[in-house]
């Protein structure tokens, strides 16, 4: 499920390799991950929740 996918890099990482940041993906919906364990644990959200997430966390 998760490998097929195309992972994006927090901007927050500063592109340092092996910083610690989360990966995430949007294919119809949003699935985030440690970038540092690419094969462990992931939270998935739905479209509606990853919108509602993000507007809820710019609004801090």
């Amino acid at each position: 499920m998760t490998q097929d996918r195309t992972w994006r890099k927090s901007s927050y990482s500063g592109g340092a390799v092996d910083g610690n940041c989360v990966e995430v993906s949007l294919t119809h919906d949003a699935l985030v991950r440690d970038s540092k364990n690419a094969s462990g644990d992931v939270l998935a959200f739905s479209s509606p929740a990853w919108k509602s997430l993000l507007k809820s966390l710019g609004s801090r």
